[in-house]
């Protein structure tokens, strides 16, 4: 027998799993439902409506990438190679989960409640935020001149990540998000 929270759990890495079908096609409770082999009642045991499950999805990226993005910033003292280990980690995060890398771009949450694109909207805000701080501390270092535009910075180098990702999901996962990195980073950091 399982335990509710793995069962939520469950739930959450079979929406993750179908999400990357490159084909995009919209998660339904009945195919889930199916997937999983419960009745779509067994969902609603566990989340009370669809967009709670992509809220649990939402809540897992923001953790896992703020964790990251929190011992980042607390234990690199640089502020620019901060950015870069923050933005890496993010590609890299996800390269490695294509199903909540469409999430992040919204792909995923078009036919969905509007209330989770802000959700994700305020994640990149977050992001952005963290970046900002980084960027500067860099100029407190005198990485950058003094009359750096940190905010516009920062939204650049989100923009780059954002398109990243559109291009990664797009291509069908082909198009690793970190392809060409070492090449654009420098690029990036000016």
């Amino acid at each position: 027998m399982t335990q509710p929270g793995e069962r939520k759990l469950q739930i959450l890495q079979a929406i993750a799993a179908m999400l990357e079908n490159p084909a995009g096609e919209k998660i339904t409770t009945a195919a889930l439902a199916a997937r999983l082999e419960v009745s779509e009642a067994a969902l609603y045991r566990h989340f009370p409506s669809k967009a709670r499950m992509f809220e649990g999805l939402i809540e897992f990226i923001e953790t896992a990438l703020f964790s990251v993005i929190g011992q980042i910033a607390a234990t690199e003292e640089n502020g620019l190679r901060q950015v870069e280990l923050m933005l890496a980690a993010t590609l890299r995060f996800a390269g490695k989960n294509r199903g909540l890398a469409r999430v992040m771009i919204g792909d995923a949450l078009v036919h969905e409640n509007p209330r989770l694109q802000v959700r994700i909207n305020q994640l990149f805000e977050r992001l952005e935020a963290s970046l900002k701080q980084a960027l500067k501390i860099a100029l407190a270092q005198g990485t950058l001149p003094a009359e750096h535009d940190c905010p516009a910075h920062a939204d650049l180098l989100v923009c780059h990540l954002l398109g990243r990702l559109q291009r990664f999901a797009k291509s069908g996962f082909k198009d690793d998000p970190l392809s060409h990195w070492a090449a654009q980073w420098p690029l990036l950091a000016n």
